[in-house]
């Protein structure tokens, strides 16, 4: 069988079963995202796996908004290994590379507004494909407008990961619930369990992050 088949089973556990796919997915993201909590420039290289794996299982299980981020996630995680190895002078932390900011008050107003307006959006248009191409979309989007939300926010952390920025953990909070809710509901489960790790790990983030913040102002 295709090791990129979702049915391709590598083992089962407690009556679930896992695929070849969504066991290299969940590793990957989970090396990459415990990587950045340390500012560890080499988890944009890891990260540029994970995401191949993951475009390829998002579609054969109909989270289609999830599908078509990961493009997005493949180009950003070469912008942002470049942006952490060779920040400007005047942005290097004392390893040389990219030091941690925060977002200005108006400047976080304006990313939750235009997040808001592009998920009721995004969700429209995921809700209709199943009915404008149902030759490419057979089967409707699951859960469009909360997989939408998920899609636009991680867009948005992700932006601001490339930044630096402390706040991207707590989008990054918000976006690992609701994924882990949507990705059990699924029955991609250890995908799901590797965002209730994220819910962790992103909490952790943000405390080292403040932490490093704190020691530059």
């Amino acid at each position: 069988m295709n090791f990129f088949d979702i049915n391709h089973i590598f083992f089962e556990l407690w009556g679930v079963k896992m695929s070849f796919l969504e066991f290299y997915a969940t590793l990957t993201g989970l090396i990459a995202v415990v990587l950045s909590t340390q500012e560890n420039v080499w988890s944009w290289i890891i990260g540029l796996i994970n995401v191949a794996l993951a475009f390829v299982m998002f579609y054969q299980i109909q989270l289609y908004p999830d599908m078509f981020l990961q493009v997005f996630f493949f180009i950003t995680n070469l912008i942002g290994f470049w942006q952490w190895k060779f920040p400007k002078e005047e942005h290097v932390n004392l390893k040389n590379e990219l030091k941690i900011t925060r977002l200005s008050m108006q400047q976080f107003f304006i990313y939750s507004l235009v997040g808001l307006v592009c998920t009721f959006l995004l969700g429209t248009f995921a809700k209709n494909l199943s009915d404008w191409l149902p030759q490419l979309f057979s089967k409707p989007s699951a859960f469009p407008y909360m997989d939408s939300f998920t899609t636009i926010m991680s867009i948005f952390a992700t932006f601001l990961l490339i930044r630096k920025k402390v706040e991207t953990w707590w989008m990054w909070l918000a976006i690992d619930i609701i994924s882990t809710y949507m990705y059990f509901v699924k029955e991609v489960k250890l995908y799901a369990l590797l965002y209730a790790a994220f819910c962790v790990i992103a909490l952790i983030g943000a405390i080292n992050w403040t932490k490093e913040y704190r020691k530059t102002i």
